[in-house]
């Protein structure tokens, strides 16, 4: 994996500390929010940054590698992530947008916090260049392949309200949607 990040702002980036924070509910599949695109953030405020910091929590304790602020039933264009394998190097990225994808793709496994167990394979662009704003406000650009790649446009899908299943065959979704609808039912009981 490369990831190569080019801060735009002249201000210099600060070492990300996070403390302790709330863990969200994280939405599951087929919940109809899922289906909700993100409005851009207007500014980047101590609300901004306490919701980014909630998601990195509930993305660690969930053992995930990304987050949407739609999953979380937050309807702004806010993601974080942390493809490291010490899972200590969070990246928030606020109003994200794609500058750039390669024609080269790649064919791999994925899966989904609002998919809880269900893993399939997922057809990608192998590189991007996307823009976004760090938690500071400060712009950023990055460009990524490998996981950083697959799992920048997993989670700018989210924002569009498109869920990973949506790239499969309509048996498989129609499968997946009965399986856990019945898991949900019997959490109920």
């Amino acid at each position: 994996m490369r990831l190569f990040i080019s801060q735009t702002s002249p201000r210099t980036a600060k070492k990300r500390q996070y403390s302790p924070m709330a863990i969200l509910t994280i939405l599951s599949y087929p919940d109809p929010r899922l289906h909700t695109v993100a409005k851009p953030v207007a500014v980047v405020d101590d609300r901004i940054r306490t919701l980014a910091a909630d998601m990195i929590e509930t993305m660690y304790e969930s053992k995930g590698v990304g987050l949407a602020a739609t999953q979380v039933n937050v309807h702004e264009r806010v993601v974080v992530m942390d493809v490291s394998e010490e899972h200590n190097q969070p990246l928030v990225m606020i109003n994200p947008e794609l500058l750039w994808k390669s024609d080269e793709r790649i064919k791999g496994e994925e899966g989904c916090l609002s998919v809880p167990g269900v893993f399939d394979n997922v057809e990608r662009a192998a590189q991007v260049r996307i823009q976004a704003l760090d938690e500071h406000g400060n712009m950023q650009t990055y460009e990524a392949d490998g996981l950083m790649a697959v799992c920048i446009q997993h989670e700018m899908d989210h924002l569009m309200g498109k869920v990973f299943v949506e790239y499969l065959s309509l048996l498989k979704r129609t499968r997946i949607r009965g399986k856990l609808v019945k898991a949900q039912r019997e959490l109920e009981r």
